[in-house]
């Protein structure tokens, strides 16, 4: 149902925890994988990357790292993820271009530009944008919805680790929490449900695009969650 698609990945999903790795590589090639069986379905597809598992500018601030500073080098770190994922990519015969918001040589990447973006993407290539928004005090949901809306893609699935869609209170504490398989972006706001930011969820809500949300650490969660294969929920304007 969706033609143009923006994968939201977290950096913590990319370490592998059990060899103390920055990043499962076993695991980037699992993903590239899953987009070649998405591209054959004829499916344009853009990924933003966290950097969570090399920097969590939370933890640096209360370190004595001001907000501003940490916040730029967690954009550095979601570089060096984008990177990882475009090798582990090229590997599986991708063709791959990593954009970022922040200026770079342009030996490491691309900077980022919306008509070349949308360019490459109608190529069949996959664009994964790196630094996040480009400025501080921004998660990387906001960055997310934001390129959505930049290149008018239909949908952001959006991979959480260990859960599989929106429930009205956190599943881990409350074994009675309620699943939504479907929930709109006002009810997601009224509550104060905690599964993204509410910046990221306004904006998604006043571009029409819909969020995906689902467990990336299932076995081929990508394509399963393409063809309705595994549990979410889906954050939409439709009642």
């Amino acid at each position: 149902m969706y033609k143009r698609i923006l994968i939201k990945l977290s950096g913590e999903g990319l370490a592998n925890k059990s060899k103390s790795l920055a990043i499962d590589y076993e695991l980037v090639q699992k993903f590239a994988k899953q987009l070649k069986s998405i591209i054959n379905k004829k499916i344009q597809v853009a990924i933003v990357i966290g950097g969570g598992n090399f920097w969590r500018g939370t933890s640096a601030e209360k370190n004595g790292i001001p907000r501003v500073r940490a916040d730029y080098i967690g954009m550095l770190a979601t570089t060096m993820n984008a990177l990882a994922l475009q090798s582990g990519f090229e590997k599986e015969k991708l063709t791959c271009r990593v954009l970022s918001s922040l200026s770079m040589d342009p030996k490491v990447c691309e900077e980022y530009i919306n008509e070349k973006a949308i360019k490459y993407l109608n190529n069949g290539e996959i664009v994964i944008f790196a630094g996040g928004t480009g400025r501080p005090f921004f998660t990387t949901d906001t960055a997310a919805t934001l390129f959505a809306s930049e290149i008018g893609a239909d949908a952001i699935l959006m991979g959480k680790n260990n859960v599989d869609g929106v429930y009205d209170s956190d599943p881990k504490l409350n074994k009675n929490a309620k699943k939504f398989h479907k929930i709109t972006f006002d009810e997601v706001l009224t509550r104060n449900l905690k599964v993204l930011d509410q910046t990221a969820a306004s904006m998604a809500k006043d571009n029409k695009i819909d969020i995906v949300i689902f467990n990336i650490l299932e076995d081929d969660s990508l394509k399963k969650v393409i063809e309705n294969d595994i549990p979410h929920t889906v954050i939409t304007t439709k009642e």
